[in-house]
């Protein structure tokens, strides 16, 4: 009878161990996902912040070739326009340079486009690995439940 006793508390503290590893395996594994979201969290932000910093950019080369393509005399008199816009503006003295300026200006307006679209592009690929990732990483902890039940 003691032995049998004896055997069943060895049984209860080998359950107790168990039950310790499974808890710390499982705040290893919150830890883990907590780091890839925080990772993925500041992949984001950087990725808003590049696509707000080009769209902006964008914005302003288009008002800008837009301002070269009207090239009426308004633009010299129009309020809030930079000045170093406009001293670019004043610099160009034939139809030729306004030409060769919008050209440049629209092709920077084109690089810009396809920068964004790839960054966008990359932003996706990286949401969608990280968001994988933290997927296969609670896949693993619920098999890992599983099978120590």
């Amino acid at each position: 009878m003691t032995q049998d006793v004896q055997q069943w508390l060895g049984e209860i503290k080998h359950l107790q161990q168990k039950l310790e590893e499974a808890h710390q395996e499982r705040d290893e594994a919150f830890a883990s996902a907590a780091n890839w979201r925080s990772l993925y969290e500041t992949e984001a932000q950087q990725r808003r912040t590049e696509t707000a910093l080009s769209q902006r950019a964008m914005v302003e080369l288009k008002a800008a070739a837009q301002k070269l393509q009207a090239s009426s005399p308004s633009i010299a008199s129009s309020a809030g326009v930079p000045t170093a816009i406009q001293a670019q503006v004043d610099s160009l003295e034939t139809l030729d340079d306004l030409r060769q300026k919008l050209i440049t200006v629209l092709i920077e307006c084109d690089r810009l486009t396809q920068s964004l679209s790839l960054e966008r592009a990359n932003h996706e690929k990286t949401r969608k690995a990280l968001t994988s990732a933290l997927g296969d990483t609670v896949d693993m902890l619920a098999k890992e439940r599983a099978s120590r039940q």
